[in-house]
């Protein structure tokens, strides 16, 4: 097994911060004062992580190519998230929702063979360890609202307004 190492990038809508090994993606967040991070990390590499300058699996790089308007460039990033198997059945759907679009979590709930299960995708939708990458944010509420999202719904409304998904004029 390779390290897990940490890489961080500058982004418009603040720091995030990658938790990589060996070319797969395991955690992707926002680093904020939050701790959400930090608890992250805690809770899904309790062998620990080291801090890296580089990032030589290029992850890194491809996510920085996305926001600077490469929207496909995150698209087949390795991912390699921790969570139960219902909870990987959701965050793997959601790669199926097409950049610069959104659904709603029932349309989720339907992809995931589990119609009634709005508030379950909903929950597992909520705990997706790799932001950005598995498109939490392109998942909204029936009516259209932009309903939760980890980094907030400004950062939400800017990743859909940054595909094209909603209006460069609408708010949070």
């Amino acid at each position: 097994m390779t390290e897990r190492y940490i890489s961080e990038l500058a982004s418009p809508i603040g720091t995030i911060a990658m938790v990589i090994d060996g070319g797969a993606l395991e955690v992707l967040d926002f680093r904020d004062d939050n701790g959400r991070f930090d608890a992250l990390v805690r809770r899904l590499c309790p062998a620990g992580v080291r801090r890296s300058a580089s990032d030589p699996s290029g992850i890194t790089d491809r996510i920085a190519a996305y926001f600077e308007g490469e929207l496909g460039a995150i698209c087949d990033i390795e991912t390699r998230p921790s969570g139960t198997a219902f909870q990987q059945s959701v965050w793997q759907a959601l790669r199926t929702i097409p950049c610069g679009s959104t659904i709603a979590y029932r349309e989720l709930a339907n992809r995931v063979g589990n119609p009634r299960a709005n508030q379950a995708v909903g929950q597992a939708n909520g705990r997706n360890p790799v932001a950005i990458v598995l498109p939490c944010h392109r998942v909204i509420g029936a009516d259209g609202s932009l309903t939760g999202y980890g980094g907030g719904l400004e950062r939400k409304a800017w990743l859909l307004r940054h595909e094209g998904a909603i209006d460069q004029h609408r708010d949070a």
